[in-house]
């Protein structure tokens, strides 16, 4: 073998190993940027669900490329004072009514997201869109639904509504406390 034949060879070699290297880098910058934007547990659950790592990353993506396609905007004002409103008399009525406070708390949550431009569409769906712009609580969004679930058949003790208020009222601080739009 010729001196050319070798050198030709050896850049071949170091092109491919610089193109692997590279596409790993990208790869491992991709999936730090989506660990920090969707969160270590919601970036865990899309792995989960999609079965594999690279399925679980491409369902991330489309839920950001979904969610920009959105027209959410801060509440005004006057809806802000509104839903503060509705969710004092909620937690007021927690004392003499723990479950239907949580199916209130629930709704209300559902009337936010709307009136922001979430689409309110089945759970799944909802929790999706909500977690590409507020992903740390959607752990709690999801832990209070399902609470709120087995309240409907009965089977959430008073604790456990409790904790799912808990829950509920870091996400609706989170969505309520969002600069309001100039009037």
């Amino acid at each position: 073998m010729s001196t050319t034949a070798i050198a030709a060879i050896i850049v071949l070699v170091v092109l491919v190993v610089a193109v692997i290297a590279t596409l790993l880098l990208f790869r491992k910058r991709r999936t730090a940027g989506l660990r920090s934007k969707f969160g270590e547990a919601e970036y865990a659950r899309a792995v989960k669900d999609g079965g594999s790592r690279r399925h679980g990353e491409a369902g991330l993506d489309k839920r950001a490329d979904r969610v920009e396609g959105f027209h959410v905007r801060p509440l005004a004002p006057a809806a802000r004072a509104r839903f503060e409103d509705s969710w004092r008399r909620i937690q007021a009525r927690f004392v003499d009514g723990p479950a239907s406070a949580v199916t209130e708390a629930d709704q209300l949550l559902g009337d936010v997201m709307s009136t922001r431009g979430y689409p309110v569409s089945d759970f799944e769906q909802r929790a999706a869109d909500i977690s590409v712009d507020h992903p740390l609580v959607m752990e709690n969004y999801r832990t209070a639904h399902g609470i709120a679930l087995r309240q409907m058949k009965g089977q959430a003790s008073t604790e456990d509504l409790r904790q799912a208020m808990i829950h509920y009222r870091t996400l609706f601080e989170e969505l309520v406390s969002e600069p309001a739009l100039a009037t």
